[in-house]
Order: structure tokens, then C-alpha cells, then sequence
């Protein structure tokens, strides 16, 4: 009799667990940020020093999607705006810095690189762009025309792209330790035009958005603001991508 006293009660707190099998995973909140407007000119020297880019706050630790092992060497990441450009700020944690292309569309993923991917259309989320740098300017653009499992466009090229990085360290010279690598990369508008609701964008547009890095001789690590739900490497997935604001606060100072 005590037996099945103590049975019935078991049974009965299991199902009513809030931690059943059941009980669906906890629902994806992408990150947000704001982004503030530049109060004053940028100059693209890698170096982050005007007061806008001091002011302005950082979007948050980048996270480690596929670690697997190793050092997880994190990224300091802040955006801005003006009426021609999206700026695109970071400073990369890295005790071996690569980077060995210079050429447009050449090889940048074998190097340490940085990538912005954005939807410049919320209401149109697959329809989405990317801009891929190392430190010494190589870049790579493309876009995807109709969603991540389709081929991206046969032939796409942003005009107007300005890319310029600092480092403290040597390049691609693994005998020595590195400290971080920086860059300010500048993205026309005008190179979406077709796809954005308002060129430039008003105070208030949102963008679907990420950042991410990889890449690197040693140590390669994946890292994202917002973290897809692949089990491998798979940076395309903007379902999952983060939400700015084209904000009206400017930078250093808001009016």
C-alpha cells in the first residue's frame, strides 16, 4: 500500500513538471542595437579614434557558435551611419593574426576576416547581402537574390567599399603572439538602392543583420552576434539574424 502511495505521487509530479519532454525550446530573441548617426566626419584609418566612435556602444560580445577547443579570442564591434555610408568598426582579439590577400573577391576566408551580412528590407529578410575584410583591405561582396538555399548572385560588386586596418603584431608569422587587429570599413547606401524602402535610410528603419569572423592559421575559431542554429559552420541562416535601428541620436552627442 505504501508502495503504491509513493508511486502514484511520483508519477503525478513528473507530468506535472514544467520540464517535460514536451515543452517546447525556448523561443529565439535576436540581439538589437541602435544605431546612432555620426556627428562629425569619419576618417578610414583603422584606428577608431574620433570621439563618434568612442561615444558609440558596442554591440556586445560576439558568441562561439561551433567551439569546438581552443582560445576563444573575442571581437569589440560598434556601428554608425551618415546619409552615404554604414560604418562598420571592430577590434579583434588575436595572438596570430593571417592576412595575405589583398586582391577583390581573392581568397579572404583563408585569412582573419570580419563579414557584416545584412537585409536591407526587414519585410524581405532573404533577400540579403554580405561584405567580407581582412586587415590589409582585401574584401569580398556578394549577395543572395533569393534565400540562403539558392546560389548567390552570378555577378554582384558594391561600388564605393572603403576598407583600412591597423594591427599590433606581425602578420602571418606564427613564431611570435599578437595582440588585435582593427578595422573601419565604409558601405555606400547607394549600392542597395533597389532594395531599401528610403536611400538613405530614415531614422527608424530596421535592417536584419550579423556580424561575424573566422578564419586564421591558428586557432581558427567561428563567432557571431547572433548565433545561428546549424550544427556545422553555416553563416547563412537569416532567420536568425540580429535587428539595428537606423537611430536619429547622434554621436558623439545626442541633440
Amino acid at each position: 500500500m505504501h508502495r503504491s502511495w509513493f508511486y502514484l505521487l511520483a508519477v503525478s509530479t513528473f507530468l506535472a513538471s514544467p520540464l517535460t519532454a514536451d515543452e517546447p525550446a525556448t523561443k529565439f530573441q535576436p540581439p538589437t542595437y541602435d544605431i546612432l548617426r555620426t556627428a562629425e566626419p569619419i576618417q578610414l584609418d583603422g584606428k577608431l579614434d574620433e570621439p563618434a566612435w568612442i561615444a558609440a556602444p558596442a554591440m556586445g560580445d560576439l558568441h562561439f557558435t561551433w567551439y569546438k577547443s581552443g582560445r576563444k579570442e573575442q571581437s569589440v564591434a560598434k556601428l554608425l551611419w551618415d546619409d552615404k555610408y554604414l560604418y562598420v568598426g571592430h577590434i579583434c582579439q588575436d595572438a596570430h593574426i593571417t592576412a595575405r590577400h589583398k586582391q577583390h573577391d581573392g581568397p579572404i576566408s583563408q585569412d582573419d576576416c570580419f563579414e557584416v551580412m545584412f537585409a536591407p528590407n526587414s519585410d524581405k529578410p532573404n533577400v540579403y547581402f554580405n561584405v567580407e575584410w581582412n586587415v590589409i583591405g582585401g574584401y569580398i561582396d556578394n549577395h543572395r537574390p533569393n534565400g540562403p538555399k539558392q546560389p548567390r548572385a552570378k555577378k554582384w560588386d558594391a561600388t564605393g567599399v572603403k576598407i583600412a586596418g591597423t594591427y599590433v603584431g606581425t602578420l602571418n608569422d606564427d613564431s611570435d603572439t599578437d595582440g588585435y587587429w582593427i578595422v573601419e570599413a565604409a558601405i555606400p547606401f547607394e549600392n542597395f538602392r533597389d532594395y531599401m524602402p528610403h536611400t538613405p535610410p530614415e531614422p527608424g528603419t530596421q535592417w536584419n543583420l550579423n556580424l561575424n569572423r573566422h578564419g586564421g592559421d591558428t586557432n581558427m575559431q567561428y563567432s557571431q552576434w547572433s548565433p545561428a542554429d546549424t550544427d556545422v559552420p553555416s553563416f547563412h541562416t537569416p532567420h536568425r539574424f540580429g535587428r539595428v535601428i537606423f537611430s536619429k541620436r547622434r554621436s558623439p552627442f545626442a541633440e
